[in-house]
């Protein structure tokens, strides 16, 4: 909680405006927010645990409970994407300055995972999916909520993340998650790791021709076929990638590290989500992400 209030006084302002009541401030609210996604709390079970524990509000300077309605609408006002760039920065710069990224010698990684929309038996789900035919399926395909994260695999820092609804294809993401976390880290020159779901010629130009950066993604999408791939860098992946030594030598065997990432917010703080809406939702997969750098930097 003091980790989240000291994070949130260094990208946050005071207060939402200046003739609000100012009753709490927002980087008391946002480490109140922190705490009741790390524990996997409703509004009104977070606000009663404060109220039953004094020592952690006097930590943060409070002096009674947030209500359940203040923080809700704490979590809207503070989860818009502007502000949760803000905190993501800070992030970033205390972890550089603790030189904990380590993006020299280990690479960023990039990657998508799907989570629940509710609560609910894995039973019932698979028997609702079996009765109610493709169109069931359809639906609940596409009211899928889908976090994609940048994660440094040196540290498992997510450095950027973009948060959808839908089982979209994952390659429209690569390219504004990497440039995020490019200009959010002092060390420019990096790897990208990535599997097979962002391949395409027209990611490795930008990202190594306009950024300087060494994209590794194999050169698989697409139906198999014995013929060498197309473009200049999509041939050079397949050179690259084709023997252990070769995977080892240029980091894409460090891919998983994004992957461990999403086990651990999965586990961490659950793989379903309260939000009624699709805007809610994702307001929670990006709490998700907060929740969990707060975590690995304390």
């Amino acid at each position: 909680m003091r980790v989240a209030f000291h994070l949130a006084r260094r990208a946050l302002p005071e207060y939402s405006g200046r003739f609000s009541r100012h009753d709490f401030s927002l980087p008391q609210l946002f480490a109140c927010l922190v705490v009741r996604e790390m524990l996997g709390l409703s509004y009104r079970r977070a606000e009663a645990l404060l109220a039953d524990c004094p020592d952690w509000l006097t930590a943060v300077g409070l002096t009674r409970a947030p209500d359940h309605n203040t923080l809700c609408r704490a979590n809207a006002w503070l989860l818009r994407s502007c502000r949760v760039r803000r905190l993501l920065d800070a992030m970033a710069r205390l972890a550089a300055r603790v030189r904990m990224l380590r993006l020299s010698t280990r690479p960023l990684a990039v990657d998508a995972s799907h989570y629940e929309d509710r609560h609910v038996s894995r039973y019932f789900e698979f028997r609702r999916g079996r009765g109610g035919g493709r169109r069931g399926r359809r639906a609940k395909v596409k009211s899928m909520p889908k976090l994609s994260v940048a994660v440094a695999s040196g540290c498992h820092l997510v450095l950027s993340a973009v948060a959808r609804t839908g089982c979209g294809s994952d390659h429209p993401d690569y390219e504004p998650l990497v440039l995020s976390a490019w200009a959010r880290v002092p060390h420019r020159r990096f790897r990208v790791v990535a599997d097979a779901g962002y391949d395409g010629e027209h990611h490795h130009r930008v990202l190594r021709q306009d950024m300087g950066l060494a994209s590794v993604v194999p050169p698989t999408i697409g139906r198999p076929t014995t013929k060498p791939p197309g473009g200049r860098w999509r041939r050079h992946m397949a050179r690259l990638l084709r023997t252990k030594a070769g995977r080892r030598r240029c980091g894409y065997t460090q891919r998983w590290q994004v992957e461990t990432v999403n086990s651990m917010m999965k586990r961490n703080q659950g793989s379903a989500l309260r939000g009624k809406t699709s805007k809610s939702r994702e307001r929670d997969l990006l709490m998700k992400v907060l929740a969990h750098n707060v975590m690995v930097l304390r």
